[in-house]
């Protein structure tokens, strides 16, 4: 059984009531009470006082209610509030944490087997031909239209349907097929096929994948024609070559036998790929390599064989985060086209544009040249500038509404700790009279700016954005033992009166604080504990 995942929130609800992760019943209910004698509304008269008072308490009267019940600390002790939120709740009571674990991964697989069946995968295309020599003779531009649409229907979590159809339209003369697939998974390494699929061809047939090392797989297939009860076999042999490279081998046995093989490369910048295949009756070899580039891609590809000889060449733009537009041109046996492709999540639109069929040198250049200089004076002069111009609102965008948030985390800590500073000077003051532990000085944030303010002995302008002034809630935390504890792996964020002044960056707590008339100073990382007073900590 798979280990179950920590809570990524910092144990919040923990560092709002100061619990250590494994505090008692008792714990809880005593510190619920500390902070609700603080935040309780009924002990402010003026409106503004009531209502940060109100705010305060529901947070802890909220966190109150989840640790002091068993199933749901439970939950929150292991998925934090992710697994609250979720939904996942316990039937009968467990005692063991194997146990709990074992039951909250058999809820989460549950609603991630219903998530499934709410979402079908869906892939399809339109390809229109046209064709200009043809319009130019007399006949129609449109010489052809094809359409395929395929789902994916994910059943269970080893078994998939999958269910798609085409048409296809040339000329007077037109296709059509209907398929389905069923995959199962037998195991982690193996799987198997179940194919149908009625037309023109109408066939049936299994297919079956194999891991058989950790680097290769073989994949072997029988296929039934319905019509004249022909037989094709295939085996396909695929293996990891090195990290980012495959290499495959392909037999096809039957009315139209073959052998083929192939290599692909793929990473970050770039992808290539390579074929070579033999027929009873044909010969083919196709290559293609793709380079990326932050938002667009260049794309080189070349065919030659007994049926085919053709050269492309051309790339393509993201022009959103699920979209892309693609332009290609094409030299080859059949003349010169242009084909123009937009790619939207998994469906395609696809027009091939069939320009001529004579290869005169001078149209072949100009419809390379013409389509090229247009595309890169788009670029530069109303493509770029507009999407520098819509990255920089986005960043605009962004940085105001993570300094709102920002502005509103200090806002909400300031009003905590307006609350809790007539508490905690009273403790200061008590702690003053008997010698004891007082807080001078406590800083958190950035751990750079709490470094150098360390050093400066004060807070800059610069500093402020990322540092904030802890001193009053610590105090407040001072027990009358004069002590201060902060537990380990909690976020210090999470505690009442403090706030992230720089999310996701590295942040220290700065403590600075007297004990018996010396001077201490100490500094920890974010979710380390700490015990003052200390001797080591003295300077």
């Amino acid at each position: 059984m798979a280990s179950a995942p920590e809570p990524e929130d910092g144990r919040e609800l923990d560092a709002l009531l100061h619990l250590s992760p494994d505090a008692s019943g008792e714990e809880i209910r005593r510190a619920y009470r500390q902070f609700a004698q603080i935040y309780h509304p009924d002990k402010y008269q003026d409106t503004q006082m009531k209502e940060v008072a109100t705010e305060n308490f529901q947070r802890i009267r909220d966190a109150y209610e989840i640790l002091s019940d068993e199933n749901k600390r439970q939950i929150y002790d292991i998925y934090g509030m992710e697994g609250l939120n979720s939904g996942l709740e316990l039937g009968p009571k467990l005692s063991k944490p194997e146990e709990i674990k074992e039951q909250l991964e058999r809820l989460r697989r549950r609603k991630e087997e219903e998530k499934n069946f709410t979402h079908a995968l869906p892939i399809g295309s339109i390809i229109a031909n046209f064709s200009v020599p043809h319009y130019l003779n007399g006949g129609g531009i449109m010489r052809g239209m094809a359409m395929s649409s395929e789902v994916e229907l994910p059943v269970s979590k080893q078994n998939t349907v999958v269910v798609g159809g085409n048409l296809a339209v040339n000329g007077a003369a037109g296709s059509g097929a209907a398929s389905t697939v069923l995959r199962h998974q037998l195991s982690p390494v193996s799987s198997i096929e179940f194919m149908a699929t009625a037309g023109l061809r109408s066939v049936i047939g299994t297919q079956m994948s194999r891991q058989i090392s950790p680097h290769s797989t073989a994949t072997s297939g029988l296929a039934v024609s319905l019509r004249d009860g022909s037989i094709n076999l295939s085996n396909a042999w695929t293996r990891q070559l090195s990290d980012n490279a495959v290499g495959n081998i392909q037999l096809v046995l039957g009315d139209e036998s073959s052998i083929s093989v192939g290599w692909q490369k793929k990473d970050e910048k770039s992808t290539a790929t390579g074929e070579v295949k033999f027929g009873t009756n044909f010969f083919g070899a196709s290559a293609h390599y793709t380079h990326r580039f932050s938002k667009s891609h260049a794309r080189i590809a070349g065919r030659v064989g007994s049926t085919a000889l053709d050269f492309e060449i051309g790339g393509g733009r993201r022009i959103s985060e699920f979209s892309t537009v693609r332009m290609m041109y094409n030299i080859g046996i059949q003349g010169v086209s242009w084909r123009f492709e937009l790619h939207r999540a998994g469906q395609k639109l696809i027009i091939p544009v069939l320009l001529s069929t004579d290869l005169n040198a001078l149209f072949v250049t100009s419809a390379f040249a013409i389509p090229s200089t247009l595309y890169f004076l788009l670029q530069t002069y109303v493509v770029k500038p507009y999407y520098l111009k819509r990255e920089k609102q986005k960043t605009l965008e962004k940085m105001e509404g993570l300094s709102t948030q920002l502005t509103e985390a200090r806002k909400a800590a300031e009003k905590a700790k307006k609350l809790l500073e007539p508490v905690s000077n009273r403790k200061k003051n008590r702690q003053l009279e008997n010698n004891g532990l007082v807080i001078t000085k406590a800083l958190y944030g950035s751990c750079k700016k709490i470094k150098e303010s360390s050093e400066l002995n004060e807070i800059h302008n610069d500093m402020s954005s990322q540092v904030y002034d802890v001193t009053i809630p610590l105090n407040f935390l001072v027990t009358e033992a004069g002590q201060l504890k902060l537990h380990d792996g909690i976020k210090k964020s999470g505690i009442m009166g403090f706030y992230d002044p720089c999310p996701g960056d590295p942040k220290l707590l700065l403590v600075e604080y007297t004990f018996h008339g010396r001077k201490y100073k100490v500094t920890v990382d974010d979710y380390e504990a700490l015990l003052i007073p200390q001797d080591i900590h003295q300077f």
